[in-house]
């Protein structure tokens, strides 16, 4: 004798009715279009947030190009003009033996923008086309690209605090290039990509046999 087919689990909000509030995080039915408590409007699902996340992180991707080909710090030292990229600043710190300096601008600048982009294009990628990957460690690998996000900006404190030092008038003169404002974009729209990506499509798009808690449907 064969077994009955298990009922489908109903594991998730939306197969039970329910919906959290954005705001103040109580639990609705997702019939109500408005939450009791604060009065936020309720999305059941924001299906085009993943559109928007797209498009802000390919604008992203190609203004890290500009970001490190064009200057991003430009000293005037008697009457002589210094134009340094991100990487020619990280060079010419080795050479002055100032390497703590050189490791934070090389992990500020270069190494964390690039493992945001690459890491929001992976967690993108998998929820469009359902790449077999856990959804536990994607949620690990998100959580881990908004803790980096907050340390995104050093370098650029870091030129606005030298120029500050060293600005001397006539003598030194210290202030930040045209690709400052790129890198400073790049920052802000891949935080952006991250924030407004609904992270509830993760759970719709992905199978439960991608979990990697050892259970899976029987079938």
């Amino acid at each position: 004798m064969t077994s009955p087919a298990e009922p489908p689990r109903k594991n998730q909000g939306k197969d039970l009715g329910l919906t959290l509030c954005p705001s103040c995080q109580q639990l609705m039915a997702h019939k109500k279009t408005h939450c009791s408590r604060c009065g936020s409007t309720l999305a059941f699902r924001d299906y085009s947030s993943l559109q928007k996340s797209w498009a802000l992180l390919i604008t992203a991707a190609i203004l890290l190009i500009p970001a490190n080909i064009y200057p991003i710090t430009i000293f005037t030292s008697q009457g002589q003009t210094r134009h340094d990229t991100i990487f020619t600043g990280i060079t010419h710190l080795i050479d002055l033996d100032i390497l703590p300096i050189a490791v934070i601008l090389f992990t500020a600048s270069i190494l964390v923008p690039i493992l945001k982009i690459g890491g929001l294009t992976i967690y993108l990628l998998a929820i469009s086309f359902r790449l077999p990957i856990s959804k536990k460690s994607l949620m690990v690998g998100f959580h881990v690209i908004e803790w980096i996000g907050r340390w995104s900006m050093l370098d650029l404190f870091v030129i606005s605090i030298t120029a500050a030092v060293v600005n001397m008038g006539q003598l030194l003169d210290a202030k930040p290039g045209p690709a400052a404002t790129a890198f400073a974009l790049v920052i802000l729209l891949t935080q952006v990509a991250a924030k407004v990506l609904d992270t509830r499509l993760l759970w719709d798009r992905l199978e439960s046999k991608d979990d990697t808690n050892g259970n899976t449907k029987s079938s």
